[in-house]
């Protein structure tokens, strides 16, 4: 195989996992004479790059190689750093973009109109000037949904997915959910003898805006109740339910966990804060507006744990460690023999490459008649004979 040289980069939130994708990347790269280019910062580092400037090359070019990345994997977060950049609809020009001209696009949100510019034309420049043959994108549905676009137009890219959510399309797995679930688990098992110890009702939020994923996977393994966006419960019955749990446990508590997209008849989760570049806003803690439900109607105390950001945090345990050095082998392998187009993914528990997902069918999600138990708020346990190791199908 003729020399090739790589970019990669992380895009979205950070999880547990990443550093041993780059890594392993790094190492195999260097074995088939690949050349290793980091971009730093996400899809950021290809639309605010002026290349003929040092200092802004150093901020986001950086070579990778054995010395440099040799330790990475033994920590979390991401040695590449990332960003919520969608070089597709940017609300700004970057300076170093200023007084080009770029497509735009005239968006309407809420009542309000807003101009949007299209900067590929930008990112394909930059790739050429740096001389990529090839680029791999670590990221979850808005990282990859802007991979699947570029490549489209031409480049060649590999897509690895990651979120702790697990909601990307055409995969069972993406990096960072066991680890996530892990923590998940141990933080509610720590917090049992706080929550028991004062007899009030636990109510715990994680990460999930569209997929009820995490959620669902903590109360599998913590035997609780939870609430996910796939489905509006029953506010009164949730409580009922919650109410009687606590009365029946001998230490007088309950438990139950909620996705922050998680909501109730009658309810919409609140946001705030501007749209990121994907039009995300932040959401309101849904865990907060439960607990003050169940105060009005009860009287019962509560105690509210944010779980979120300390899930993405840290070192990966075994399982994101193993499907991240495989992803990344087998990027490498489908870069070695000459495919694009292609995300590393888990199908029927087999290692697999399918196609980038399409953007325009959103995020893959729970399925209720399968997964969650709609009389109980809880997931469901029985007809699993069969499934793959994660218990579900992408």
């Amino acid at each position: 195989m003729a020399a090739k040289r790589i970019g990669i980069l992380t895009g979205g939130g950070d999880v547990p996992g990443l550093n041993s994708v780059i890594k392993t990347v790094v190492y195999r790269g260097s074995e088939i004479g690949c050349e290793m280019i980091g971009i730093r910062r996400g899809w950021e580092g290809l639309t605010h790059v002026n290349l003929s400037d040092p200092a802004s090359r150093s901020r986001y070019i950086l070579p990778l190689n054995r010395e440099n990345t040799r330790s990475i994997d033994r920590t979390g977060g991401t040695y590449l750093h990332s960003s919520r950049t969608n070089p597709s609809k940017m609300k700004k020009l970057p300076p170093v973009l200023e007084g080009q001209d770029f497509p735009t696009r005239q968006t309407t949100r809420k009542g309000v109109a807003a101009t949007t510019f299209d900067v590929t034309k930008a990112v394909r420049k930059n790739i050429d000037t740096l001389g990529l043959d090839y680029l791999i994108a670590i990221g979850g549905d808005d990282t990859l949904s802007y991979a699947a676009e570029l490549d489209r137009q031409g480049m060649n890219v590999i897509a690895v997915p990651k979120t702790m959510d697990n909601d990307v399309r055409n995969t069972e797995y993406c990096i960072g959910f066991s680890t996530a679930i892990t923590r998940a688990m141990d933080g509610i098992e720590r917090q049992r003898t706080t929550v028991g110890s004062h007899e009030r009702i636990g109510l715990f939020r994680v990460f999930g805006r569209d997929a009820g994923y995490t959620a669902l996977y903590t109360a599998y393994v913590t035997s609780i109740r939870c609430c996910i966006p796939e489905y509006k419960v029953d506010l009164k019955k949730l409580i009922e339910l919650l109410i009687k749990d606590k009365r029946h446990n001998p230490s007088n508590y309950a438990l139950a966990i909620l996705s922050e997209g998680a909501e109730w008849e009658g309810y919409q989760v609140k946001e705030y804060g501007e749209p990121d570049a994907f039009g995300h806003r932040k959401k309101m803690s849904v865990a907060e507006d439960l607990s003050n439900e169940i105060k009005a109607s009860t009287g019962e105390e509560t105690i509210v744990s944010d779980l979120t950001y300390d899930l993405r945090s840290g070192s990966p345990d075994f399982v994101d460690r193993m499907v991240a050095a495989t992803f990344a082998g087998m990027a490498m392998d489908a870069i070695n023999e000459g495919k694009h187009g292609f995300m590393t993914a888990i199908n029927n528990g087999c290692y697999t490459l399918e196609q980038i997902p399409d953007p325009k069918l959103g995020p893959r999600r729970v399925d209720i008649a399968s997964q969650y138990n709609t009389d109980r708020y809880r997931p469901t346990y029985d007809n699993k004979l069969g499934l793959p190791v994660f218990l579900t199908r992408a």
